[in-house]
């Protein structure tokens, strides 16, 4: 206690004993800052508080939980934006030397890793980081276009989350030559209204429109991209599924359409499901072309559904 009084000009009696060990249970007193100050600034205070500093985030999440409490998201050392970093211009700080912006490391504290929190601030490095420790190599083209694809879900979400990145992985990576590009569609619909979609692909310099009706705003894309493809094809099966929770989820769509006696795999992914719909739809469409006229590749039709 004499510390207290000599460093932090805290006055303290018999009663403050008793204080700091129900501050960790209040959550509001900030007991774990004048610790880790201690801890970082040994070198000034030369004193310790004799508290393992590892199982501070731990305590704080058990007594969180205990009491139905959250810990506020900007608290220092134990909030979870302490060691998050959004900025492009940090990140890539960050990931060089984490001491750029960081004073304690947060294994100190007791948490793995900081936190490189991937939202539409974000910069190519960021994403490059974030994908390699998912296990995805990329070359710098196609970092470009996985960048641009990551930069429209960014723009729809406060924070892309790792499991959006591996839907988004999942559907724009593989050997499937992108012949139709989707440029832009329109949809309406409606409880008492014909579902309508309007879809404009482009294929090099070229760029086709086509609208149609349907029986939802799916089928009505779905018509769309058919009579601009032109492709005798059959969809099979439609599997929808939400990669992340809340109303900025992302969702994948897989699809199957049959061709000529052999069924083809589509996989597509966004905020927007009819978007991920069209993405997906286009994408087996875009096999089927690549494909030509040679017979499915071993595996297209297993061990692919959901």
């Amino acid at each position: 206690m004499e510390l207290l009084e000599q460093y932090f000009g805290i006055h303290h009696n018999r009663k403050t004993y008793y204080k700091l060990a129900p501050g960790w249970i209040r959550l509001k007193d900030e007991v774990e800052e004048v610790v880790m100050a201690l801890k970082t600034r040994a070198d000034f205070y030369g004193k310790s508080s004799g508290v393992e500093t590892r199982e501070i985030m731990r305590t704080s999440r058990l007594v969180s939980s205990l009491m139905g409490i959250p810990v506020q998201p900007n608290k220092a050392i134990v909030g979870a934006n302490a060691f998050a970093h959004e900025s492009g211009i940090h990140q890539d700080a960050v990931i060089k030397d984490a001491a750029t912006y960081e004073i304690m490391t947060p294994q100190e504290v007791g948490l793995s890793s900081n936190a490189i929190v991937l939202g539409r601030h974000s910069g190519r490095h960021g994403l490059k980081n974030r994908l390699a420790e998912l296990g995805y190599a990329l070359q710098p083209a196609e970092l470009d276009v996985i960048y641009q694809r990551f930069l429209e879900i960014a723009d729809r979400k406060k924070e892309v989350f790792d499991e959006d990145l591996l839907a988004l992985m999942s559907a724009e990576t593989g050997e499937t030559a992108e012949i139709w590009k989707l440029d832009y569609f329109h949809i309406l619909s409606g409880n008492k209204t014909v579902p309508t979609a309007t879809v404009v692909l482009r294929r090099g310099e070229e760029s086709l429109q086509e609208a149609a009706v349907g029986d939802g705003p799916v089928d009505a894309a779905y018509n769309a991209l058919n009579r601009i493809v032109d492709l005798p094809v059959t969809l099979q099966d439609y599997n929808l599924r939400g990669v992340t929770g809340g109303k900025e989820a992302v969702g994948e769509v897989v699809v199957r359409v049959r061709h000529q006696g052999t069924t083809w795999l589509g996989r597509g992914a966004s905020t927007d499901v009819i978007e991920a719909s069209i993405r997906a739809y286009l994408n087996a469409l875009n096999r089927i072309l690549a494909a030509g006229s040679s017979p499915a590749r071993p595996g297209d039709d297993q061990g692919d559904s959901l």
